[in-house]
C-alpha cells in the first residue's frame, strides 16, 4: 500500500480515491518538490476534512469552501450582467438546496448556470463543493463542482410549490406560503446608511401547522395598513431569516402579498391561565372582561409611549393584560373573545402575575361581540344565549348562565369589580402620606408607576429600570410622590 492509499484509507470525506491522487499531485507540484507524497497527502486529507460539513446548517460565511449533499427544491431564472473589461456577459442561476438540517441559496455561475437551467430538477440531489459567503437573505454559496447523486436520498425534505409554517427553515427562499392574517403594525421609517428612507411593517400569519411573523419592506410595506386581520393571503417570493432566535418571513421589493379566496384553519395552542408562570413568553386565550382607558406616558429619549390594560379569563382564571404602543389602539372591548400570542409573565401589582403584549406579540379577535350585535339593540344581544354559548368556552364555570362569568353582559359589573381591588383610586392629597407600588414605565426625572388603574409621579434619586416593579413610600407635594423610600 502506497503513503497514499494509506492516509486516503484514513480519512472520512466523499472523495475517491483518484481524485485524492490528483489533488495529492498537484500540491507536490505546487511546493517545488518541498513536500513528498506522504506529506502532501496529509495536507490535502486536513483541507478535505475542513470543507466537508455535516449538513447545511453547518456552513458559514467564513468558511473557504464547503462540501455537501442536498435536494434541488426550486430553480430561479437565468440573469445576465456585464463583467468589468470583458465583452461576453457572465450568467447566474440561484438555485435553492435544503437537507434535513435546513436550507441554503447556491449560485451558478456561467457553463454551471446553463447545465442548471438544461439539467437540473427539482427534487433531485446534488454534490455540491463551493465557497460560502453573506448574501442578501443569508448565507450563500457559490458553486465550483457539482454533480448528480442519484443513490442518494433525502426523504426528510419535501417539494411543492406552496410551503406551510412548519416547514420554513433558516435561508430558504422563493417561499410561497397561504395563511389567515391573525395580525397587523403599523408602518415605520428609518434611515438608510445611503441616506435613503426606508419602510418596514409586520403581519403574523397562521395556518394549521403554526404562525410566523411576515416581515413587509419599503414598497411592500403599506400592505399592513390595507388588509385586515382573518382575512386569507399567498405570501409570494419570500425568504427566510432568524430574530432573536425565531424564524420570520421577509418580503422585499421582489415580492407580494395577494388577497386569496382559500379557506385556512388556525387553531391557536393556548397555555391555561392558572399554569403561566413568571419569565414565561406564552400564547393564552380567553374571554376580554374589562378594558381600562388608554394612557400615555413621557420615556427617557423624549417620545410619548402608549398602554392600555385589559383582562382577560379562560376556563381556569384571569389574568390583566398590557397592550403596549400600537396594540394599545386595537379596537378590543369586553365580550371580544382573543388569541394573544408570545406574552411575556411578569409580576403585577400585589404580585398577581400579569402579561405584556410588545412589539413581537400577537393579538387575534377570535370572536367579537361588538361586531356580531345587533346596532339598534347591542345591550340586548349581548345578553342573548347565542352570545353567551360562544363565549361558554373561555368563560369556565359549567356553560349554564346561572354565573356572571357566563355572560357578557356581566363584564361592566366585572370591570368595576376589578378596579375595587385595587383599593381608593381617588387623587391623592397634599400631605397625604402614600405607599404606592406600580411598574415603572417612565425612568428618567421624575420616575413613574402605573399600577394599571393609575399612575404616579415619584421624586427620587434611586436608579430604577423600564418594566421593573416598585413601591414608592412618602408624602404627596402638588401631586407628586416626594418618596423617602423606594424598594
Amino acid at each position: 500500500m502506497s503513503d497514499i492509499e494509506g492516509v486516503y484509507e484514513d480519512l472520512e470525506a466523499d472523495v475517491s480515491l483518484e481524485e485524492f491522487r490528483e489533488a495529492v499531485e498537484e500540491k507536490v507540484e505546487q511546493m517545488g518538490g518541498l513536500a513528498d507524497e506522504e506529506t502532501a497527502a496529509m495536507l490535502i486529507a486536513h483541507e478535505v476534512g475542513e470543507s466537508e460539513v455535516g449538513g447545511i446548517a453547518d456552513i458559514e460565511p467564513g468558511m473557504e469552501e464547503a462540501k455537501f449533499v442536498a435536494k434541488v427544491t426550486s430553480i430561479g431564472e437565468v440573469r445576465t450582467f456585464e463583467r468589468d473589461g470583458e465583452d461576453e456577459d457572465g450568467r447566474v442561476v440561484n438555485v435553492e438546496v435544503a437537507d434535513e438540517t435546513g436550507a441554503v441559496r447556491a449560485a451558478f455561475w456561467d457553463e454551471h448556470a446553463e447545465a442548471a437551467i438544461n439539467e437540473l430538477e427539482e427534487g433531485q440531489v446534488l454534490r455540491i463543493k463551493g465557497r460560502p459567503k453573506e448574501g442578501f437573505s443569508g448565507v450563500e454559496v457559490s458553486v465550483d463542482q457539482v454533480e448528480p447523486d442519484p443513490d442518494e436520498e433525502i426523504d426528510a425534505v419535501q417539494v411543492s410549490d406552496t410551503h406551510t409554517v412548519e416547514a420554513l427553515s433558516l435561508g430558504l427562499s422563493n417561499v410561497n406560503l397561504v395563511g389567515l392574517v391573525l395580525d397587523t403594525d403599523s408602518v415605520r421609517t428609518f434611515d438608510r446608511d445611503d441616506g435613503s428612507e426606508g419602510k418596514v411593517s409586520n403581519l403574523t400569519l397562521g395556518d394549521s401547522t403554526g404562525r410566523v411573523r411576515v416581515t413587509l419592506w419599503d414598497e411592500q410595506a403599506d400592505l399592513a395598513t390595507e388588509i385586515e386581520s382573518n382575512t386569507t393571503v399567498e405570501v409570494i417570493d419570500g425568504y427566510v431569516k432568524e430574530r432573536d432566535g425565531s424564524l420570520e418571513l421577509h418580503v422585499g421589493n421582489r415580492g407580494a402579498v395577494e388577497a386569496v379566496d382559500e379557506d385556512v384553519e388556525y387553531v391557536p395552542e393556548s397555555t391555561p391561565i392558572e399554569d403561566v408562570e413568571i419569565g414565561q413568553t406564552v400564547d393564552i386565550a380567553g374571554v376580554v372582561r374589562s378594558a381600562d382607558p388608554k394612557r400615555t406616558f413621557d420615556r427617557d429619549d423624549g417620545s410619548e409611549g402608549q398602554v392600555r390594560n385589559i383582562r382577560v379569563q379562560d376556563a381556569t382564571d384571569d389574568i390583566r393584560v398590557a397592550l403596549w404602543g400600537d396594540k394599545a389602539d386595537r379596537d378590543i372591548g369586553p365580550g371580544d373573545e382573543v388569541a394573544l400570542g408570545d406574552v411575556e409573565i411578569q409580576d403585577g401589582w400585589q404580585d398577581d402575575l400579569e402579561a405584556s403584549a410588545g412589539w413581537q406579540s400577537t393579538i387575534t379577535v377570535l370572536e367579537s361581540e361588538s361586531a356580531t350585535a345587533d346596532g339598534d339593540d347591542s345591550s340586548e344581544a349581548s345578553d342573548s344565549g347565542d352570545q353567551n354559548a360562544g363565549l361558554s368556552a373561555f368563560a369556565g364555570a359549567d356553560g349554564s348562565g346561572d354565573g356572571d362569568t357566563d355572560s357578557a353582559s356581566a363584564a361592566p359589573d366585572d370591570s368595576a369589580a376589578a378596579t375595587d381591588d385595587t383599593g381608593d383610586t381617588g387623587e391623592p392629597t397634599d400631605g397625604e402620606e402614600l405607599e404606592f407600588t406600580g411598574v415603572v414605565v417612565q425612568a428618567g426625572d421624575p420616575v413613574v408607576l402605573d399600577d394599571g388603574e393609575t399612575t404616579m409621579s415619584v421624586e427620587t434619586d434611586v436608579d430604577v429600570g423600564l418594566g421593573e416593579e416598585r413601591t414608592a413610600r412618602g408624602v404627596v407635594r402638588d401631586g407628586q410622590l416626594e418618596a423617602n423610600d423606594v424598594f
